[in-house]
């Protein structure tokens, strides 16, 4: 992917809290689209092997938890987390790491990340199927900003993060703020 490129129209199976089902699971499915997400929205999504992971449950998913206010005003409507994980595990990774501010998007069967070209293979972890870290600002369903990290491969040896952080999502949305008004 690249700036200017359009977002593949895709379904995700969501699972949402609804109260009118009572007892102590109520949740329902809900599919929600690839518009659902990003139709008319400015935001941050970015994607990581896999929720409750010691990088991503440590440094990126808290980060951009921690920098939605300076986003929200540099013009950010939401902050994404997609992972190649089914709607159980992404709300229970939610639920652990407290979130407010960043929605988690299930890519369960890894669909949207195969289509963006970021589906790799982590046999050597013992993952299988999941995502290169990746982050992007969408804006109305069009990349605006791409981040990847280096070196993407199947069974890669190491997880390069630093391109994705949030402090570089962040920084490139500051220098393209001051871009705006220079």
């Amino acid at each position: 992917m690249k700036a200017g490129d359009k977002l593949p129209n895709v379904t995700f199976r969501t699972r949402v809290r609804d109260e009118s089902i009572g007892g102590p699971n109520p949740f329902r499915w809900q599919d929600m689209t690839t518009a659902d997400y990003f139709a008319g929205k400015r935001v941050v999504l970015f994607s990581l092997p896999g929720a409750f992971t010691p990088t991503c449950s440590t440094y990126q998913l808290p980060g951009f938890e921690k920098a939605f206010p300076q986003m929200r005003d540099l013009g950010i409507d939401a902050i994404y987390c997609m992972s190649v994980n089914d709607s159980f595990v992404m709300n229970q990774w939610a639920k652990a790491q407290d979130l407010k501010n960043v929605k988690v998007i299930p890519d369960g069967s890894g669909e949207f990340t195969d289509k963006v070209g970021m589906l790799v293979r982590k046999d050597n972890l013992g993952f299988g199927a999941r995502s290169w870290r990746y982050a992007a600002i969408i804006n109305d369903g069009v990349v605006e900003a791409w981040f990847e990290e280096p070196g993407r491969c199947d069974d890669c040896g190491e997880d390069p993060y630093g391109a994705t952080a949030p402090e570089s999502v962040l920084e490139w949305l500051q220098t393209a703020r001051v871009s705006e008004t220079a």
